[in-house]
Order: structure tokens, then C-alpha cells, then sequence
């Protein structure tokens, strides 16, 4: 998710265990990144900001799993995730 003024940016990943990859489900600015950002939060998903990774994951088409470049950075972002599930459990 990225910060700027009135061109928020944001992008939905799912991953299920046993997937090769994360895979992109939704990638916008402005009003419909706001909107992901509020249908995450509604859903209790855990946000991270990193506008670098946001823009570079809204390059991917959706439906399609990220490049293999990006996987450590994403990876970082799961982590992240999964330690915020565990300390909300």
C-alpha cells in the first residue's frame, strides 16, 4: 500500500498453502485502492505500507502469481502477517 495524496495505491495478494506463488487479486489507485484498503481492514486483514512493493506488484496482471524477483520481498510482507494473525489469536 502506498501513501501518496489523493493516488493511494494498493494490491490484494492471496496465498494458500501449497500455492507456487502469492498471487495478485486486486490492484488499484485513488478510489478503488482506497476501496481495497477498506474491504481489508472491514475483514481484519493485516495492512503493510511499502509503496516500492505496491508498485511494483500493480505491474502484475491480475489473477497471476508475482515474478519470482519479488518473492523474498513478499515474503517479508507474510511474515509480517502471520506474526500479526498470531498476536491477534
Amino acid at each position: 500500500m502506498s501513501d501518496a495524496p489523493n493516488r493511494r495505491l494498493a494490491v490484494a495478494l492471496r496465498y494458500d498453502k501449497g500455492d507456487k506463488a502469492p498471487v495478485v487479486i486486486a490492484s488499484g489507485r485513488g478510489h478503488i485502492g482506497q476501496k481495497i484498503i477498506d474491504v481489508a481492514r472491514e475483514h481484519g486483514v493485516p495492512l503493510e505500507q511499502n509503496p516500492a512493493l505496491a508498485q511494483a506488484l500493480s505491474t502484475i496482471e491480475l489473477d497471476s502469481e508475482i515474478p519470482e524477483e519479488l518473492f523474498l520481498a513478499v515474503a517479508q510482507i507474510l511474515g509480517f502477517i502471520l506474526r500479526a494473525a498470531k498476536r491477534a489469536a
